[in-house]
């Protein structure tokens, strides 16, 4: 039936106010009683307690802190030293290049300094010399005789022995 109870028209504008089940438990309000006394400072063992302990958390937290920054400045520097070691590295291999460009062009130059037919133009342009004509040449005969002579002496082939097979030779041919 309670259901039939909010069921209904009603008149007033305010509405009606539901009560609840259950009442909560009001403690009564204590006042503090205070102890101080202007003759008496106020330093009691749990404000001594309660200043160590705000002390000892913001010393801790600023620790906290320098630790993170000596972190963060530790990665800060080993990337430094590595764009540093890649720029060097960027340098040498362009270093590199222009050598292996300097060493092909030499090697290029060589060759063609190499062919018969530019050292023979250099030969006639720089230094002013000609191809020999047939009064210039000079022939020389010499006979058929052949002039070797065969070796009189005999060769001695000598062997590498090992010390043990030489002591055996020693002994044998000793007796």
């Amino acid at each position: 039936m309670a259901y039939q109870r909010y069921m209904g028209y009603q008149y007033e504008t305010s509405p009606r106010k539901i009560q609840p089940e259950y009442e909560p438990i009001k403690e009564p309000i204590r006042k503090k009683k205070s102890t101080y006394t202007e003759k008496e400072p106020k330093t009691s063992e749990a404000n001594k307690t309660k200043t160590n302990l705000k002390a000892k958390l913001k010393i801790r937290v600023v620790l906290y802190i320098a630790i993170g920054f000596v972190i963060l400045f530790s990665i800060s520097y080993r990337n430094s030293l590595i764009t540093e070691s890649f720029n060097k590295k960027e340098e040498l291999k362009a270093n590199l290049a222009a050598l292996e460009k300097e060493n092909e062009q030499l090697r290029v130059n060589i060759e063609n300094s190499l062919n018969l037919n530019n050292i023979e133009q250099s030969a006639k342009t720089m230094l002013g010399m000609q191809k020999l004509d047939n009064s210039q040449k000079k022939y020389v005969v010499l006979p058929k005789e052949d002039y070797m002579e065969s070796a009189t002496e005999e060769v001695v082939i000598e062997e590498d022995l090992s010390w043990w097979d030489q002591i055996v030779k020693f002994l044998t041919e000793a007796k």
